[in-house]
């Protein structure tokens, strides 16, 4: 078994199929870099559609076995899960912060969290049942929740072991197997999490795949015996997979896609409370304004932009930047070069449409290597430029000033997306009215960017399709079975 001192490149990384760790059918690896060195980090196994197929047929072997167990059972064998994520706390934790650019701060949370999410479903497993229902006087009839077979899990890079980990136990409980996707920017604990599960899984209840380029991704959206889907990731990916898997048949499909998210901001807010919300809700700190759910456009109303852009600025300019396994280190680098040069792309489009940097607004000038991008705040941005309604994903706050309420309505719904929204006030009516009036999926009153496990979380409008971290999540991976006793 590795530990936490291993260097990722002197590590043999292997696909998980069937129980057995196997090298790629197409004898093709990719490289992954450390994105605070730039240096290569590991080389890391590039998945085919052959790779596929064989993880696909032995998940459905597998779960032919697994899916007649009682659901106790299945909930005990996955509560192994989170003790293997428990006892190796600190290599993946170590992993993250190596592979994503990750605090390994935040990323010591993403695995306890990974193990919360796991406990809290398995202690949901008995809630799997159907109901009776009085259809008719004189015979019974009830409905029972079966498995769809084979899910396919395709996880995203910014919170890796979370999601590879946290996002397998909904589907297994459900009676399903897995096939999981690892990033293609952090596959290393998705990999890992693999082989240590052979250890507490049965062959072929869990197969991990890694691959670049989405060759691995689409042959398994399209696989025939894949019929439940669910993709984390941007909305350009999501609608792809959306179209592959209509192409392919007829297959339920979950996304939770991007936001593009509002924070607003009434005149009767504390200054100190809404700018320490902001920074938090941005997720500077942590992910470096990588997560979907981060409250990117601040609405704020101008009588109070100028004390609250004064709190904002000074908080920012002392977040710490530095290299990511330094415990003390509160922001890391972007995850790849693509995605640091697409946010630096937004900064100077922002600019030339006439935006101003309050603070930031370009690469850490101390740091001559790495992916490091300031965190950055923007003021004097127009609605409609790209900086407004795109998502970003990255260190990057947009300040949008109203006057009116109606206004901070309409801004805050006139993008694409609906993922979370924030809304700070006093006023208890308006907080509620707000709270109506905004089209998100996950809204927040005097708060930000925490997550609570059991609440629903997904988005309206591009920004997905589903609901994930409650009881409906777990339910979404059976379907509904109506039988007739006719006495």
């Amino acid at each position: 078994m590795a530990n936490a001192d291993v260097n990722p490149a002197d590590h043999q990384w292997r696909l998980l199929i069937g129980g057995e760790l196997r090298d790629p059918r197409t004898g093709r690896c990719y490289e992954t870099q450390n994105p605070s060195t730039e240096e290569l980090l590991a080389e890391v196994p590039d998945a085919g559609t052959a790779d596929v197929d064989a993880a696909v047929n032995a998940a459905s072997v597998a779960q032919e076995s697994w899916r007649r167990l009682a659901v106790r059972d299945r909930a005990r064998a996955v509560r192994a899960v989170a003790d293997v994520l428990a006892d190796n706390l600190e290599e993946f934790a170590r992993l993250d912060a190596a592979d994503s650019g990750c605090p390994i701060s935040a990323m010591r949370n993403d695995v306890q969290w990974a193990i919360d999410l796991i406990e809290l479903f398995c202690d949901w497993a008995i809630e799997l049942k159907g109901q009776t229902v009085p259809a008719s006087a004189e015979n019974l009839h009830y409905t029972v929740l079966e498995p769809y077979g084979v899910v396919a899990r395709i996880v995203p890079f910014n919170h890796p072991i979370f999601f590879a980990a946290g996002k397998i136990a909904a589907p297994l409980i459900a009676g399903n197997t897995v096939v999981l996707k690892a990033p293609d920017q952090t596959p290393l604990s998705a990999l890992r999490l693999g082989e240590l599960l052979r250890e507490v899984l049965p062959a072929g209840v869990v197969n991990v795949i890694s691959g670049v380029g989405g060759v691995a991704g689409a042959a398994l959206v399209s696989h025939p015996r894949v019929r439940r889907i669910a993709f984390i990731g941007s909305e350009q990916t999501g609608r792809r997979i959306q179209q592959t898997a209509a192409e392919a048949g007829v297959k339920h499909v979950t996304l939770e896609l991007g936001g593009k998210n509002a924070m607003i901001v009434r005149p009767d807010a504390d200054p100190d409370e809404v700018a320490a919300g902001a920074v938090q809700g941005m997720n500077f700190i942590g992910s470096q304004g990588q997560s979907c759910g981060s409250t990117s456009r601040l609405l704020v109303h101008e009588s109070l932009e100028g004390p609250v852009l004064e709190r904002i600025r000074a908080a920012v300019e002392d977040i710490r930047l530095g290299d990511p396994l330094d415990p003390e280190t509160q922001m890391g680098p972007l995850v790849s070069r693509p995605q640091y040069e697409r946010v630096l792309a937004y900064i100077e489009a922002a600019r030339a449409d006439g935006a101003t940097v309050l603070t930031g607004g370009g690469p850490v000038a101390r740091f001559s290597r790495g992916w490091y991008v300031e965190p950055t705040v923007l003021t004097n941005v127009s609605p409609a430029a790209p900086i407004a309604r795109e998502e970003v994903f990255g260190p990057v706050l947009t300040v949008l000033p109203w006057r009116e309420e109606k206004e901070a309505i309409e801004l805050a719904n006139s993008v694409d997306y609906g993922l979370t929204a924030s809304i700070w006030t006093n006023d208890l009516r308006a907080a509620h009215r707000l709270a109506r009036e905004v089209e998100a999926g996950y809204v927040w009153l005097n708060g930000s960017s925490r997550h609570f496990w059991g609440m629903p979380f997904g988005g309206m409008k591009a920004s997905g399709v589903g609901r994930e971290e409650d009881l409906e999540e777990l339910r979404s991976f059976t379907q509904v079975k109506s039988v007739h006793v006719l006495l």
